[in-house]
């Protein structure tokens, strides 16, 4: 099964600018940590989700997605599948636009719920590789 379709995730990487990293720290060698540079490069604003709140590249952390104090578009999901449902739920509890599973992070039921609260929902990949993916099609999607 496809937890995203290609309108959706070139949907999620034009159009949302604040990225909230679940599990992101000054751990250099975790994906999350090179995912959030990447997104940085490419000009998206990120914020560290981790309970340690951690400043990382410069920007400060906080403990839950519900802590950060302003709006968020994207939550990024760097954590175990048993724990990214209850993370979906914040971030639908936050007006978040989406919420993004990495490579790994599957909750079928946490997709269904997302997704009927209206957020868009991808699951199982990686911006970073995505982006390289589609290339300049990246930022460019049809529709609202």
């Amino acid at each position: 099964m496809a937890w995203a379709d290609e309108s959706d995730i070139r949907k999620v990487l034009a159009d949302c600018q604040t990225w909230a990293v679940v599990g992101l720290s000054n751990n250099t060698s975790r994906a999350a940590y090179g995912v959030a540079r990447f997104l940085q490069g490419h000009g998206k604003r990120i914020v560290p989700v981790h309970p340690s709140a951690e400043t990382v590249h410069g920007e400060p952390g906080y403990a839950r997605v519900a802590d950060i104090p302003f709006e968020v578009d994207c939550v990024d999901v760097f954590v175990n599948s048993d724990l990214a449902g209850a993370i979906a739920d914040e971030a639908v509890g936050i007006n978040a636009r989406a919420v993004w599973f990495q490579l790994g992070v599957m909750d079928p039921d946490a997709c269904t719920r997302t997704t009927a609260a209206g957020l868009t929902m991808v699951m199982n990949r990686c911006p970073a590789i995505e982006w390289g993916r589609l290339g300049p099609a990246a930022l460019a999607h049809p529709g609202p």
